[in-house]
């Protein structure tokens, strides 16, 4: 029988997700809090769009608002529940759905920054699973019902990653891959953690600044003193997932530990990386009109995961004795925008550590 697969949290990535496999002929259901998004979906289908004209799609996929939940007790139980709504949410939403899971049935985050240990607090580490979704897909939910993805679609580079915190690569995980493969290539990983902590050095270095700057990828990446910023908190972050023991692949494009020699005023590493960051920056992979996510929830008003992103890492740092003073001063940066204190401008990340 076909898996019975939930989205709760039908914003950029979650919407993607899961329009992209009700396309591909998965049953899915979304689930979001936002009612105008719901309602829309509902009139008009999700509407995908990519960097081509082969990648646009109006897709009918069965959508709930958060009140409707209850009416899943009367349907098939959910086989699979991917969880894409904010870190700060991810107990409640857990806690939500786990009531209509399968006996079998297990949940997913399909978040930023790391999850995993929030939601097995309530699902039980062997219903729990990570996906990391890659650099590279990069989406926008620009109006409701209307999503867009920001970046080219590579065939050598894997989008999601689906893995066991256990270590094991199972066969469930293989199956969740297979699934996910639908979208874009997804291959299991024995190294859940490893990732996990590899795309939060990505996040780390753009997220919070373009929050806190108002910048674009590609501007962010031209500004010379900002591009520094953005090196020093990647190279932290490293530093810090190196002294946790993870073992760590490559940030985006960057060499990990150049890219901590570069944050440590290495002069052969820094040319390096700022060079592959301005060529990345020109290169035309990213859509001009392309931002984080936290960027994103500036604009619209919400809150960001900053205190989940930059502030774990520098909490994280601390407790092992490396510090983080970069992502910590990012972090109070963005909450003094947040606020409305400041204004979004790149002087805002331009102030001593």
């Amino acid at each position: 029988m076909t898996k019975r697969i939930a989205v709760v949290g039908a914003g950029a990535v979650g919407g993607y997700v899961g329009a992209s496999l009700a396309h591909a002929g998965h049953d899915v259901t979304l689930i979001d809090p936002w009612p105008e998004h719901v309602e829309a979906i509902r009139a008009n289908g999700m509407n995908l769009y990519g960097m081509t004209d082969a990648e646009r799609h109006t897709v009918k996929v069965n959508t709930m608002h958060l009140t409707e939940v209850q009416n899943l007790a009367r349907q098939r139980p959910i086989d699979i529940a991917l969880i894409s709504v904010k870190s700060y949410d991810t107990i409640w939403a857990a806690m939500m759905i786990r009531q209509y899971l399968a006996a079998n049935g297990y949940a997913a985050s399909m978040q930023n920054c790391i999850n995993e240990e929030r939601l097995a607090s309530v699902m039980g580490w062997g219903r729990t699973l990570g996906i990391i979704v890659g650099g590279g897909v990069g989406v926008d939910l620009y109006e409701p019902g209307h999503i867009r993805r920001g970046y080219a679609r590579r065939p050598d580079a894997t989008a999601f990653y689906v893995g066991e915190p256990s270590g094991r690569i199972t066969r469930r995980s293989q199956e969740l891959a297979a699934i996910m493969h639908d979208v874009d290539n997804a291959k299991a990983t024995d190294n859940l953690w490893g990732e996990r902590w590899t795309k939060l050095c990505v996040n780390a270095m753009r997220n919070g600044v373009s929050a806190a700057t108002g910048m674009g990828g590609n501007e962010r990446d031209r500004h010379d003193a900002v591009r520094r910023v953005c090196i020093r908190l990647g190279g932290e972050t490293v530093r810090v997932g190196q002294a946790l023991g993870y073992k760590l692949g490559m940030v985006g494009v960057l060499d990990p530990e150049k890219l901590a020699l570069a944050a440590e005023h290495n002069r052969a590493a820094l040319d390096e990386i700022e060079s592959q960051m301005l060529s990345a920056a020109e290169g035309g992979g990213r859509a001009a009109y392309q931002r984080p996510s936290m960027a994103q929830d500036m604009a619209k008003g919400r809150r960001t995961e900053i205190e989940l992103m930059n502030g774990f890492i520098a909490d994280e740092g601390a407790r092992v004795g490396v510090p983080a003073p970069t992502n910590a001063m990012i972090t109070r940066q963005v909450l003094r925008v947040e606020r409305g204190e400041l204004s979004p401008r790149p002087e805002n990340v331009l102030v001593n550590s």
